[in-house]
């Protein structure tokens, strides 16, 4: 994301912790009140990332922890206004919910949303992402939150979005892709 170094803290019960160690050595039982990037503010999208964007039609955010994971990319000074960019002009940002049926598939993404007062839900991603996104893929069991996500402006696309195996994975990037198509 950056050639800078950033890195991911929590703050728990017990202080501030590096994220490698509430994630191993703790194995993520902590509740997390807190998050910080530390080094974030002289960060800047790496040379590769912002020719990336550059040469986009589509930019997808995939299904990882929206707070862990994509937060620290968000987050980099210069990043939104990249992204921005590239919707100006005519490229589309696609969010996939890693939150299905209330809970994350892998990883503590689930609790750490709701300790930190957000919705663990496809719907509380998809307001995380709200102004950034042009279209938010969530899984068919939440198919009751699509209304709520396309009041945030938002076009909503369900579909399985649970990758078992190559065939799987091969169908959801093509639900991204057509949702890029009809998204804005």
């Amino acid at each position: 994301m950056a050639d800078e170094p950033v890195r991911t803290q929590v703050r728990t019960d017990d202080g501030w912790l590096d994220f490698q160690d509430y994630f191993v050595r703790l194995r993520q039982a902590p509740d997390v009140h807190e998050v910080r990037f530390a080094g974030i503010e002289a960060a800047r999208p790496a040379a590769e990332v912002v020719a990336a964007v550059d040469a986009a039609d589509i930019v997808v955010i995939a299904p990882s922890n929206p707070i862990v994971s994509i937060g620290p990319i968000l987050a980099i000074p210069g990043m939104p206004e990249l992204l921005d960019g590239a919707r100006r002009r005519g490229a589309r940002i696609v969010a996939v919910s890693g939150i299905v049926g209330g809970k994350a598939l892998k990883g503590p993404a689930d609790r750490m949303l709701a300790s930190l007062g957000h919705e663990s839900s496809a719907l509380g991603v998809a307001r995380g992402y709200a102004g950034l996104i042009d279209a938010f893929v969530l899984d068919t069991v939440d198919a009751a939150l699509a209304a709520a996500i396309e009041g945030l402006g938002v076009r909503a696309v369900v579909t399985d979005t649970i990758m078992t195996d190559d065939a799987s994975r091969a169908r959801l990037a093509g639900e991204v892709l057509a949702a890029a198509g009809r998204a804005g």
